[in-house]
């Protein structure tokens, strides 16, 4: 029971965030924004719907049960929550699953995004880690965390090329080294 409830909490939560996506994405569009990395988006959305088909797959084949630890594991999650909360409000209107850029737009560095430029993609990781955690379904844990890494070292450089092409994003930045100076050293 407590699977399931927490399994359908996560589920129609990630239905409300696409919900809000595709409103979000209107809005951007409707005022001149472009969409970029459209080759990876598939894979992300694959990799994401998997996760929850593994890791019911885990827990039912093989009897999994809370952890011992599950009431630490679960005010984790609640962190990560409200984390991803306050990253997407922070971004408001800008926030999307998709990589859309509205060209001149400010860079946002508020809330989260004045000490991390991609907030949102550590809570993804962190819950690849902690929802299987809870029921002990370690093999979904480590995959999972594994495709992520994979994911993410295609779609941070893809969004960052993005939003340096349209916005001002190295400014907005300029104590941090762009990958042509690292190249240099």
């Amino acid at each position: 029971m407590f699977f399931s409830l927490l399994l359908v909490f996560v589920i129609a939560q990630r239905m409300v965030e696409l919900y809000i996506a595709r409103r979000n994405e209107k809005w951007m569009k409707s005022r001149g924004a472009l969409e970029f990395g459209q080759n990876h988006y598939p894979l992300i959305v694959m990799v994401h719907s998997l996760f929850f088909i593994v890791l019911i797959i885990e827990v039912a084949f093989f009897e999994k049960q809370p952890s011992p630890y599950w009431p630490f594991l679960l005010f984790l999650f609640a962190l990560t929550q409200a984390g991803r909360f306050w990253a997407l409000a922070s971004l408001g209107k800008f926030w999307n699953t998709k990589i859309i850029v509205l060209p001149h737009a400010d860079v946002v560095k508020k809330g989260p995004y004045r000490w991390l430029k991609h907030p949102n993609y550590l809570i993804v990781a962190l819950e690849f880690i902690v929802i299987p955690l809870v029921f002990q379904a370690y093999y979904t844990a480590v995959v999972f965390t594994m495709l992520n890494i994979v994911i993410m070292s295609i779609r941070i450089p893809a969004e960052e090329d993005a939003l340096k092409q349209l916005t001002a994003y190295e400014e907005a930045f300029p104590n941090e080294k762009s990958n042509k100076e690292i190249g240099k050293i």
